[in-house]
Order: structure tokens, then C-alpha cells, then sequence
């Protein structure tokens, strides 16, 4: 069995709006819920928090402006042969992001009433919001 360790972040602007990003359908054929939070595997032997610095940065161009907090850990099972553990943060950002395309489509600001009725949410990042682990 093969595990991985993921970082996300919901990274929150300053009019209090977290950001979701649209997955590409090429990338991500199989995977349900195609809105999800930024983020991605860690680069083993490097430190959870420069992992997740360095996949916003990829993902989206933006920086993490605040000290990220920890607000869930999750377990991925893929069958019998890889085992995921999702490690989700917290954490504020300013500026608009630009997308690496070939990861993510499009992007979209919500606030956290808009989360909790969000269509096509990662089942993961759902339930997060649906624990009410955003504050």
C-alpha cells in the first residue's frame, strides 16, 4: 500500500470570502466533487507548512499572509493499494489568484453560508463545512 500525505488550505481574503477552485476535467477525470480548496501531496522530507506555501503558490500565485492552523485531518482510502491522509489548514490571503490551467479551471470567492449550499463541493472540503471547523 502506498501512502501520501495532502495539504489544503481554506484560504480565507479580506472581505472574509474563502477561495474554491474548478478543478480541470482533463486532469481530474474520476474525482467527485469538482470545486475544491487549494492544495496538493507533500514533497516528502520538506515541512507540512513550506509544502502547502509552495501548492498555493503553484496553484493559484498567492501568498499565505497569516500563520496557517490546522483545523482537520482526514484519512483517503483508495482500495487496497494507496492511503491518503488530508491535512487541512486555515489561513488568509489578499489579491485576486492566477490559475495554473492545467490544474484548475476557473476560481470563485464564497462566503461560508455559500459553502454550506455549494454544488459539486469536494466531499472532503464538505465536510469540513458541514462540521462548522471554519468559525
Amino acid at each position: 500500500m502506498i501512502l501520501q500525505v495532502g495539504v489544503k488550505i481554506f484560504l480565507q481574503n479580506t472581505e472574509g470570502k474563502y477561495l474554491l477552485l474548478h478543478r480541470s476535467p482533463i486532469k481530474y477525470k474520476d474525482i467527485k466533487g469538482t470545486w475544491d480548496i487549494a492544495g496538493g501531496r507533500i514533497n516528502p522530507g520538506s515541512p507540512l507548512i513550506e509544502n502547502l506555501r509552495r501548492e498555493v503558490k503553484e496553484e493559484t500565485s498567492l501568498e499565505i499572509i497569516s500563520e496557517p492552523v490546522l483545523i482537520c485531518a482526514q484519512d483517503i482510502l483508495r482500495g487496497e493499494e494507496k492511503h491518503v491522509v488530508r491535512l487541512s489548514y486555515l489561513g488568509k490571503t489578499k489579491g485576486e489568484p492566477v490559475l495554473d490551467l492545467n490544474e484548475n479551471t476557473e476560481y470563485r470567492w464564497a462566503s461560508p453560508e455559500e459553502l454550506r449550499n455549494w454544488d459539486d463541493l469536494d466531499v472532503y472540503a464538505k465536510e469540513i463545512v458541514d462540521k462548522g471547523l471554519l468559525g
